[in-house]
């Protein structure tokens, strides 16, 4: 599929066919976010896939999904054969750079934007349009708490889990009311040489 088209198709399904993802498939998926950039190569992204029925039962519990239905919606988390929580490591990020090669080992980051989720966000855009790519749809969610995801998962202190993309075959969904806003004009949003011009 040209990439074009991938990004064209992207969008964030909340229900899913209830076939598997195939391992091979999701193994190329998550593959794909692992090659996001990080600052420094300090590669602080680390990734939980979950395909354990059981287990999707309790994270979408974590995420509220009962009101979400409740609401008139189906069920989405619970239903997503495949899910991949996308996490990252501030600590992964303070350590490289007190590498003799990056600040040393003396000093402390003092950055203005926090990388360590900057680059999350990049490795999770790639899963999003990998999943695409592979003829999947994807959608994405955050918790409130991520507390009861660490235990559940085991996921270490010093990892900090920032969402979880659900992955799978997409099927019929109820539209939802944000798309009603339609994308921004691009002269609202993209600026060339200063900001308004």
């Amino acid at each position: 599929m040209e990439f074009s088209d991938v990004v064209r198709r992207r969008r964030m399904v909340r229900r899913y066919l209830p076939e598997g993802v195939p391992d091979h498939v999701l193994r190329r998926v998550v593959e794909a976010g692992r090659r996001g950039p990080s600052a420094g190569f300090s590669q602080g992204q680390s990734f939980v896939v979950v395909t354990d029925p059981g287990v999707r039962r309790e994270i979408a519990a974590l995420a509220g999904e009962d009101a979400y239905v409740a609401k008139g919606f189906q069920p989405w988390v619970s239903e997503a054969p495949a899910h991949v929580v996308v996490c990252t490591s501030e600590q992964d990020y303070r350590d490289r750079y007190r590498a003799p090669d990056k600040l040393g080992p003396r000093t402390e980051l003092d950055w203005p934007v926090p990388f360590w989720y900057v680059d999350a966000g990049c490795s999770l855009m790639l899963l999003l349009l990998a999943a695409v790519d592979e003829g999947l749809a994807a959608g994405f969610l955050a918790l409130k708490s991520y507390e009861g995801l660490r235990e559940l998962l085991g996921i270490p202190a010093h990892v900090q889990p920032i969402g979880i993309v659900t992955i799978g075959r997409p099927a019929p969904d109820r539209r939802s009311g944000s798309l009603d806003r339609g994308r921004r004009p691009a002269a609202e949003v993209v600026h060339h040489d200063h900001w308004g011009a």
